[in-house]
């Protein structure tokens, strides 16, 4: 037994046992169910791509964390980081064959060597969509209200999503004279809830030289008391009215006309690292839980696409981050675990019984019973507790009598309520009732 290999996993990676993918799976098929409402269709890339491919357009940061290798033919290769990067390539590489504005979504697992922590790992599962093609006020709203509803649809409603415009930050540093150190600054505004406002500061006089514009700047992303105060602040700071502040004003007079304006706030200092953001971003917050971080984000990326073809493409778009969305629901006690996707299960009683079992169990499958039959003939407490670990809510008991009238017993098993001797059609409905 010396030469037994320890089984183990690298640091943040993580196997998932079935309760924890059942409630996964259950998120991820209602978020789908809302994507696809709003008129998105799936896609898929691969875990793999050239190194140039996605860092073409990274920072160092993002970099430092891109799992990068050289394959056996001796080519740069690297995983995805997010799903973002990718999609401008395929969108690039399948121009000819998509039609425009193209809306996709993806689901699927994405790789970073960051530090792991709650609710962070290195191998995660991203629900992204993204709309290409169009840049209008309205793709913009509707990226903004399909996270809202892929949301309330998990049952996660008390949030709140901070919505800001690269745009208009950026006429500001122009206006302050620090656009050529946009990169640094943006990077450091990003921290401020983590990090706070005195080492920000200090990161910000740093950046630009001057402790009096690293104020300015402070004082620029610090929200007033509503969307519109704030909007009104920050146009004045940057100069002025111009198309990215009325883009702003349009999608604030979206939210209200469909009545889920109180969803969203103006936040001057979500500015999003990653450089190849250009208009609106937007991170969304448990209001419960804000200590979790942003759970869904994104924004707009008006020249993404440009770095792999000469056809102007711009695109918005958003995603969930799955794993850290789990986390922060199960520290607020709102997830649910299932053992598995059974509704009933038959019990052995009589092994001689098991091919009649089989019949039973194949007639409630066709009347939309999920059933399984036990495969031996152990004692009722092992077939009990089975039973439970798999949250199975219906028993269901056949005696040697049962089979030529082809009746079952079923039994409640959480309030121990039994219904004697009905047909398997009647068996059906009370499963399927509850």
């Amino acid at each position: 037994m010396a030469n037994l290999i320890q089984p183990r996993v690298l640091k943040g990676f993580r196997d998932i046992l079935p309760a924890a993918e059942i409630e996964r799976s259950s998120l991820q098929e209602k978020i789908i169910e809302v994507y696809r409402s709003y008129g998105f269709v799936p896609i898929d890339t691969p875990v793999l791509e050239y190194s140039e491919i996605l860092l073409r357009k990274s920072n160092g940061e993002t970099e430092k964390q891109v799992f990068r290798f050289l394959d056996n033919g001796k080519r740069d290769v690297a995983l995805r980081f997010d799903l973002t990067v990718p999609f401008a390539r395929f969108t690039a590489e399948h121009e000819s064959e998509l039609y425009f504005p193209f809306k996709r979504y993806h689901i699927a697992k994405v790789w970073r060597g960051e530090k792991p922590q709650a609710g962070r790992y290195r191998e995660f599962v991203q629900c992204d969509i993204d709309t290409v093609g169009t840049d209008s006020a309205c793709a913009d709203f509707e990226i903004l209200s399909v996270m809202r509803a892929a949301l309330n649809k998990i049952g996660v409603k008390n949030i709140t999503i901070h919505v800001n415009h690269r745009g208009i930050f950026n006429r500001f540093l122009e206006k302050l004279g620090v656009l050529d150190k946009s990169e640094d600054i943006l990077r450091s505004v990003d921290k401020l809830a983590k990090v706070g406002k005195d080492e920000v500061k200090s990161e910000l006089a740093e950046f630009t030289g001057d402790e009096a514009k690293a104020d300015q700047i402070l004082e620029y992303i610090t929200e007033e008391k509503d969307f519109d105060s704030t909007l009104a602040k920050i146009e004045k700071l940057a100069g002025g009215p111009a198309e990215d502040s009325q883009r702003m004003r349009d999608i604030r007079q979206m939210m209200i006309a469909a009545g889920i304006e109180a969803t969203y706030t103006l936040d001057p200092s979500i500015t999003r690292g990653l450089d190849y953001y250009t208009g609106i971003v937007y991170e969304t917050f448990l209001n419960d839980l804000p200590s979790i971080g942003s759970v869904c984000s994104g924004g707009r990326y008006d020249n993404l696409a440009g770095l792999y073809t000469k056809t102007k493409l711009p695109g918005v778009g958003a995603s969930i981050g799955l794993d850290r969305l789990i986390a922060g629901l199960e520290q607020l006690g709102k997830t649910t675990q299932k053992g598995s996707y059974l509704d009933a299960e038959i019990f052995c009683t009589d092994i001689s019984l098991s091919i009649h079992y089989q019949g039973i169990a194949s007639k409630l499958r066709e009347l939309g019973v999920n059933v399984e039959v036990f495969p031996e003939a152990k004692k009722m407490g092992q077939q009990y507790a089975l039973a439970e670990a798999k949250s199975i809510h219906w028993g269901i008991l056949i005696e040697s009598g049962d089979v030529n009238s082809n009746t079952v017993t079923l039994k409640d098993l959480t309030n121990r309520k039994m219904y004697n001797s009905i047909s398997v059609e009647e068996a059906a409905k009370l499963i399927l009732a509850k």
